[in-house]
Order: C-alpha cells, then structure tokens, then sequence
C-alpha cells in the first residue's frame, strides 16, 4: 500500500459475509467495528444487502429499513466519526408507499445522506428479488473527492445502455455493490472490466463471499481503474482491500484515447438508418 499523494484517494473495499446463524443486529454492530479499525480512509465500500442478506428472501418484510434504520444510522455515525465516506453498499428499503426497494447510499464525511440509488434491474433468474422488491426509476452523479460518482447494483452491470447514459452524464468513479454467485464469477470479472473499458472511469465493485442458504458467493472484489487494469483485488473470503487511487487518472487516459468523445449518444444512435449504405 503506497502512501497517499494530494491528488490520490484512499479506498477500502469490504468484502463481507453475511452467514444465516448472524442476526442482522449482531452483523451491524461487527461492520461498524471493522470499519473503526481504518482511519484515513476517503471512501469505504459494501456489498449489496449485507446487512440483510441478500438471499434472505422470506424475510425481507421483516428486515426491511426507513433511512432512520440501524444500517444507514450505523454508517452516518461511523461516517461522521472517522471524517470518512461511506458507500454502505445497499440495503432493503421501505419506501413512504410501502413498497420495498433494494437501495445503495453514499453517505458523506459529515454524517450526510449525499447520494441514494433504488436498484433499477431487479434480479428475477433463479432470485425472488424481482418479485418482492420495487425497481426505482431515478440515476444520478454526484460530486465527491474521488470524481463525479455513480451508483449501481450487481445485476446493473449486463445492462450497457445504463452505463453509457451514466458516463454521459459525467460519472468519473461507479460503485458496485453485489451479491454476485461464485458460479457466474468469471461473468463479474469481465463485466466490471469491460465497464471500465468502454467509459473510461474507475470502478469500485465491491461483493459479498460466503454462503448464505446453499448459494455460494463469488467475493473476488476489485478496483479497475479507467484503462481497464484491475489495480487491486480480493480473493474468496472476508477482506478489506486498502487502495490508492489517482482520480485525475480519468482525464489522462480520455485524452489519450478519445473513447467518450467519440461515441455518439443513445438518441443518435436509435436515429441511424436500418437500409444498408449502398454506393451510387
């Protein structure tokens, strides 16, 4: 681990369990102490539903926050206290209507809630997710110290067009949390690369490891940076991956290689002609 520069940013990716014999209080209480064990840290990252477990499917009625919950209380506290960013992964919401949603929060270094993202792509193959939560219908980037930050969720990653409408958008720097199986890992690895690739920005990606019921997850989590280069990743178990990242890396290397600039949007696209070019 390099020692931190004025324009690097320092990140912890905290790859997690979460096993079906721990309450979701008790998985809260020990989160909270293995993020107090790190300072100097500008941005911290969750997998998806940690707190919950993802694949507790009968009991997400019961699982399920407000933004008052222990989840996102337990990150603004910690955030606040330690002066660091905290993107808690994502979390079971119960929305004012009732409905429940699968939701990322970026919590900022003063406690506040600085960004929320309602999984869009809720996952239906061989998953209840699809049928128990809510999509949102909202995307945003936010400014933070490491760039102009985007949020998806696991499953958000087959879905290219998203994507570019986040680059478009100016996303430097996307979180994703997940709770991606070990049987498809091979598709997280070239997922969070080719995102990296085809927009030019560093990518955070952040999953859960262990087991929960008789899923395997796939952990492997990792930083890419712009160029598509993985800097840094775990391996199948609990870890916190301590990494130094350059945000100004993402200008460097659109300049060098005018990907963005290049690309046309998703409306000129959808306009072009379905008649192949014939020569006169």
């Amino acid at each position: 681990m390099s020692a931190t520069t004025s324009t690097t940013r320092r990140v912890a990716i905290v790859q997690l369990a979460s096993p079906d014999s721990e309450s979701q209080a008790e998985r809260i209480e020990r989160v909270e102490g293995l993020l107090r064990q790190h300072t100097g840290v500008d941005l911290f990252v969750l997998p998806e539903l940690w707190s919950a477990g993802y694949f507790a499917f009968d009991r997400y009625e019961e699982l399920a926050e407000t933004f008052d919950g222990p989840t996102v209380s337990m990150a603004r506290r910690v955030a606040r206290e330690l002066g660091s960013a905290i993107h808690l992964g994502s979390f079971i919401e119960r929305g004012a209507d009732g409905a429940l949603h699968n939701t990322a929060v970026l919590v900022d270094t003063h406690g506040d809630i600085a960004q929320t993202y309602r999984k869009i792509h809720v996952f239906g193959y061989q998953s209840l997710e699809s049928r128990l939560l809510a999509p949102g219908a909202t995307l945003s980037v936010v400014d933070s110290p490491l760039g102009a930050i985007g949020s998806t969720t696991c499953y958000d990653l087959r879905f290219p067009g998203l994507w570019q409408e986040l680059s478009t958008r100016g996303a430097e720097v996307v979180v994703v949390p997940a709770a991606w199986p070990a049987a498809r890992r091979e598709h997280w690895c070239l997922l969070t690369q080719a995102r990296a690739v085809e927009h030019q920005l560093w990518i955070l990606a952040c999953n859960a490891c262990g087991a929960q019921g008789d899923v395997q997850l796939g952990g492997f989590s990792r930083v890419v940076d712009p160029a598509g280069r993985v800097v840094a990743e775990c391996g199948d178990g609990e870890e916190v991956l301590i990494v130094d990242i350059d945000p100004e890396r993402v200008g460097e290397v659109r300049s060098e290689f005018p990907v963005i600039a290049d690309r046309l949007s998703a409306a000129d696209y959808a306009a072009l002609s379905t008649h192949p070019a014939v020569d006169a």
